[in-house]
């Protein structure tokens, strides 16, 4: 079965339209890269867990802020190795300096015998809609497309 992913699409009305707030995935994968590799905060679920209960905990693990709001379901969305993401989309505003994720342990370099412990989001960042969907994973930008369509931007 597929898995399964919960998130949060955190949004805010700046001067010049909307920007949403994204994270990028910490570790060595994905220390050199930027462009399509962002994300909405998420996470897996179990299949007896509420979604909207995961995504909301999910961005809390991620970026360690509460959030709450008005949350409005996106369509989902299928990535390119087959995992369904299910997000809401939320206005609110958070410092991208000030978050503080949970870690996650891997043996580095491969086959080293070495463990290292790495942040699961290494940075968070503000970005307008053009731009977000650039940084973007290259399925997630759908859910920034709903986003501005709903808010008729």
């Amino acid at each position: 079965m597929p898995k399964q992913s919960a998130g949060i699409l955190l949004y805010r009305k700046a001067a010049h339209g909307l920007q949403v707030f994204l994270v990028h995935p910490g570790g060595p994968f994905f220390k050199n890269k930027d462009e399509g590799s962002w994300s909405v905060p998420k996470g897996e679920y179990l299949p007896d867990e509420d979604p909207l209960k995961a995504a909301k905990r999910e961005f809390r693990e991620e970026t360690g802020h509460e959030i709450t709001g008005d949350f409005i379901a996106l369509n989902f969305i299928k990535q390119k190795g087959g995992k369904t993401v299910l997000a809401w989309a939320v206005e609110g505003n958070i410092d991208p300096g000030n978050i503080k994720s949970n870690t996650f342990e891997i043996e580095w370099p491969p086959r080293s015998g070495k463990k290292q412990t790495f942040d699961e989001i290494d940075r968070a960042e503000w970005f307008d809609m053009a731009t977000a969907k650039i940084k973007i994973n290259p399925a997630q930008a759908a859910l920034i497309d709903e986003l501005a369509a709903i808010n008729n931007y």
